[in-house]
């Protein structure tokens, strides 16, 4: 492992162009965006993740040494650089830089044509103001039609993981399950409920403990349909109680 005492030049390259800035480019002449909360796995070459990682953990060293952080001899933070790096790309941010997971969709050959909740499903975040976890509950709705492709029940929890590995505001993250869920299944209803806890405001701000932010994302006929929606905001506050 690359200690701090021996950090990698990130412009170690053959034409000296980091390759954060390489990857940039590519994104910016797509005519795409790179938000916090955006995929951008395609414009990652082979290789180019590693190369990633040494430019963080220099830059993250950087961070710690403004901070007044004795990196060279406090035996707790030699290594913090590399971890910081490793975590950010790795895990807490992997949603933005490895493509989606894959997923077995079935044809739905009985025809169903019920309400289907799945839930709770934990999901773990990053606020993109603050960079402080989000730790909360998505239920989620579904009313198939004939034509609706169905996925396994693991697999609605790799995909919302997958979402939420990304810095993210809940009420985003929100409509992008949505979305990702109602163009793989093209359901007939699809409802999207997430109960979160926001540590920006239990750890830094007003130290609230207590508040909680519950949004929810209603589309066909969970829209069109009140006494539907009633039935299944019914059943989540059930599974919740």
């Amino acid at each position: 492992m690359t200690s701090s005492n021996s950090l990698p030049d990130h412009t170690d390259s053959p034409d000296g162009v980091p390759v954060s800035v390489k990857i940039r480019e590519r994104i910016k002449a797509a005519h795409k965006r790179f938000h916090a909360n955006d995929n951008i796995a395609e414009f990652i070459e082979p290789g180019e993740l590693d190369a990633l990682l040494d430019e963080v953990q220099t830059k993250m060293h950087s961070v710690l040494s403004s901070l007044v952080i004795d990196t060279e001899s406090d035996h707790n933070t030699q290594d913090t650089a590399r971890r910081v790096a490793k975590m950010y790309l790795n895990e807490i941010f992997r949603g933005r830089y490895q493509p989606a997971p894959p997923v077995t969709e079935f044809p739905n050959v009985e025809r169903l044509n019920e309400l289907m909740i799945v839930g709770p499903i934990t999901v773990r975040s990053a606020c993109s103001h603050h960079l402080c976890p989000i730790m909360g509950r998505v239920w989620i709705g579904i009313m198939p039609n004939e034509h609706s492709n169905l996925i396994g029940l693991s697999k609605y929890a790799r995909l919302i993981d997958w979402i939420m590995s990304r810095p993210q505001i809940q009420e985003e993250a929100v409509t992008q399950v949505a979305d990702v869920l109602q163009q793989r299944m093209n359901p007939d209803g699809l409802a999207v409920v997430m109960e979160a806890d926001h540590f920006c405001m239990h750890w830094r701000g007003v130290k609230d403990m207590d508040s909680k932010m519950i949004n929810s994302v209603m589309r066909g006929s969970f829209l069109k349909d009140p006494h539907l929606r009633r039935e299944f905001l019914s059943l989540v506050n059930h599974k919740k109680g």
